[in-house]
């Protein structure tokens, strides 16, 4: 256009001046080769997407023209929030629990149950086999199950058949997501208190922008997923009712993630769903409505792909007053060799409170020695 515009133009008479418009020529041009210049170094290198999805994709939202699904799902949220929770007489805190099969820890858990029958509710995704249950708490609390590749979205898809399975008992009115080598750190009256009485929900949510954090954005998720929304944190969230029914509402954000979030889509890029969906998702559509991290405790000091393992030899009362009484959250990135950290106070309600309610992984050879310690290291009172 502007080549074309150059040759059309046959310039003024000679007895014209020019020597206003010929600098405005001038700037006009290099501007536009200016911009080109930009545009050509912001643009990402494996971009296999149309034109005309690239041109949207890097508009900033209140520009951007949003798609009738993006309109939609915005529209959904905002009236789910805007919505007083229904407060029913007797709310209760579903746990669920995503194992492959049998829960190690099941007679802590009981121990941890016992005495607030009605408070609470249980539901287990057992993805290999069906367990073997020594607690009448968990008998027959087995849900619809399905096959989880760690990884892949299919874990993401047993949280939602958890939290579905829970949001049709109306009384559950907060939920928590545990694994097969959780533990609980506290009694069950602060766990309630704490969880029932909290403004947010309990998602890691914060930026890694080393390779595996927003190293892992696929250019495939633009427009509606821009690089600098990309969060990162553990799966193992608590959840308010409200977002838990956002969650089965969306299928915009959780379908970006289905088809564009696993090992090999993209280079060498390894995208762990449970890893970036969630916390990806509220930092975008209710980023105040989140604490931005777990109150499930985790060692991330061996700087593997997965957290330290605790053994029987690890448990000790001074570990357990020390995992309980943690008021810093911690947050590993992938920037650097090590990882660097990243620490923040846990704030409940706006008064510090100590960040952890549950801890992961334990051995189930540390079994008796967290029975005979149970509830020593534990605290009372919020």
């Amino acid at each position: 256009m502007v080549e074309a515009q150059k040759n059309s133009y046959q310039g003024p008479p000679r007895h014209h001046h020019t020597s206003l418009k010929k600098p405005l020529w001038l700037v006009l041009t290099v501007s536009v080769l200016s911009m080109i210049l930009i545009c050509t170094h912001m643009s990402p290198k494996h971009i296999k997407t149309s034109s005309k999805t690239l041109s949207s994709a890097w508009l900033p939202v209140h520009v951007r023209k949003l798609s009738d699904e993006e309109i939609a799902v915005r529209a959904v949220v905002r009236d789910i929030l805007k919505t007083p929770p229904f407060i029913t007489q007797n709310p209760k805190i579903a746990f669920l629990f995503l194992t492959p099969g049998t829960l190690p820890f099941e007679k802590l858990w009981d121990k941890f149950f016992t005495g607030h029958e009605g408070k609470f509710s249980i539901y287990v995704h057992p993805s290999k086999e069906r367990p073997l249950h020594i607690s009448s708490h968990f008998n027959d609390r087995e849900i619809h199950s399905d096959e989880v590749t760690w990884g892949r979205i299919s874990m993401v898809d047993a949280e939602k058949r958890l939290l579905v399975s829970a949001l049709e008992d109306p009384d559950n009115q907060h939920f928590v997501l545990l694994s097969e080598s959780c533990i609980p750190l506290h009694t069950f009256d602060y766990t309630y208190r704490y969880l029932i009485h909290s403004n947010v929900s309990f998602i890691e949510s914060f930026v890694d922008p080393g390779p595996h954090g927003t190293g892992r954005h696929m250019t495939y998720m633009l427009p509606e997923i821009a690089r600098e929304d990309f969060r990162k944190g553990a799966q193992w969230f608590t959840m308010k009712r409200q977002h838990a029914v956002i969650v089965m509402a969306d299928s915009l954000y959780y379908s970006k993630f289905r088809e564009y979030c696993g090992p090999g889509i993209e280079d060498d890029k390894n995208c762990i769903a449970d890893e970036h969906y969630l916390p990806t998702f509220f930092n975008m559509i209710d980023p105040m409505g989140i604490s931005n991290w777990s109150v499930t405790y985790v060692d991330w000091s061996e700087r593997r792909w997965h957290p330290k393992t605790h053994t029987a030899n690890d448990i000790s009362l001074e570990f357990m007053d020390n995992v309980t009484t943690e008021a810093m959250s911690t947050h590993v990135t992938s920037v650097g060799e090590d990882g660097d950290e990243l620490h923040w106070p846990c704030k409940w309600n706006g008064i510090t409170r100590p960040c952890y309610l549950f801890a992961r992984k334990f051995h189930p050879d540390a079994l008796d020695t967290l029975l005979n310690l149970f509830p020593n290291y534990t605290s009372t009172a919020v």
